[in-house]
């Protein structure tokens, strides 16, 4: 590992720290390096609020130090107005000669044009340090802005006998039949916090009666999106109680919206991923997981429509029921929560 892939590693590290909260910017760190040493560091911590390169900037207690410094940054320093001021102009203001970019940001406001102002004012530009690492640290937001889509994260529980369900229960119970144990819930919580939104479909909702939120982690409740072709979902049901943006599809329009959960009209007889899809970009949502029954999960793998899946497989057999969704397992890692197997399979290297 050379000196400048060192210091971008960090970087990451930096970044992570937002992972959940910086949307819909992507997670960044930045460290500035004088004479060997870290002299300053920082990270984008939430959307409106300074960016790593600032909050670098500001740790630096020496100042005078910065004409000498190198600053690195995971991923392109912004060259636009948002809701703060452009990067470049805090480098260029400060006189930091030296600049080291992980990656090029894809955003169509920035995309390169930060590393030619950078140098168009004399400074010093290296560009694709780990550039695969980096690139992964943000994959949602790449795929946000690359395929115009939400970053997908298929995840479900299967028995030992291959079974996602038992047979279809009846409409007084509604409460889900857990397949794995209490950790992998809460991990699965914690998976929640870290996505911008959560999808299922209408039997799953009417089944389980889900209130698709973090109760057990800290952290930001995704949006949740609900498929409900022909408003057959009870209107007593967690998902309308209002408490978390809600955002229903259906193929009628109704008078039932409110504040906090709206319904998108589609056409449920042409191929309805695409229009979710669409509709999800609009909003600005980068990520979501989908959480639905084996129809909703398979029509996903079908259309070849998603990035990760993350599959459980607990210790309970059913013996009959609903079958696991089919999913060929290549690119896949294994690990354990107590007994509890979860295979974590990637649609691309």
């Amino acid at each position: 590992m050379n000196i400048h892939e060192k210091y971008i590693k960090r970087c990451i590290e930096l970044a992570q720290n937002g992972l959940g909260n910086t949307y819909p910017n992507p997670m960044v760190g930045s460290v500035i390096v004088y004479d060997g040493k870290i002299i300053g560091e920082g990270w984008h911590k939430k959307a409106g609020e300074p960016h790593a390169e600032v909050n670098a900037v500001r740790s630096v207690k020496d100042k005078s130090l910065l004409e000498k410094a190198t600053i690195y940054v995971s991923l392109e320093p912004c060259s636009h107005f948002g809701k703060t001021p452009p990067c470049c102009d805090l480098i260029i203001a400060n006189k930091i000669p030296n600049v080291v970019v992980g990656t090029v940001d894809p955003n169509e406001k920035v995309a390169g044009n930060g590393i030619k102002k950078l140098i168009a004012a004399g400074a010093n530009v290296t560009v694709g340090i780990l550039e695969k690492e980096c690139n992964e640290l943000n994959k949602r937001f790449f795929t946000f802005h690359q395929k115009k889509r939400p970053y997908i994260i298929l995840k479900w529980a299967e028995t030992q006998d291959g079974f996602l369900a038992p047979e279809k229960q009846t409409i007084q119970q509604r409460q889900p039949v857990w397949i794995t144990n209490t950790y992998s819930r809460q991990l699965v919580h914690k998976w929640r916090s870290e996505e911008q939104a959560i999808l299922a479909g209408t039997q799953t909702v009417i089944d389980d009666n889900p209130r698709l939120n973090i109760r057990d982690w800290s952290g930001n409740n995704p949006v949740r999106v609900i498929l409900d072709q022909n408003n057959r979902i009870p209107k007593d049901s967690f998902i309308f109680d209002n408490n978390i943006k809600t955002i229903v599809f259906t193929k009628s329009e109704t008078n039932l919206s409110a504040e906090n959960t709206t319904f998108e009209v589609i056409n449920f007889n042409q191929n309805i991923i695409p229009q979710i899809l669409a509709v999800l970009h609009q909003n600005q949502i980068q990520s979501i997981i989908i959480e639905g029954g084996l129809q909703t999960l398979q029509t996903f793998i079908d259309q070849d429509l998603w990035d990760e899946a993350r599959i459980f497989t607990g210790k309970t057999t059913f013996n009959k029921g609903i079958k696991a969704p089919v999913i060929q397992k290549k690119n896949t890692t294994k690990t354990y929560i107590q007994k509890d197997e979860l295979i974590y399979v990637r649609n691309h290297d």
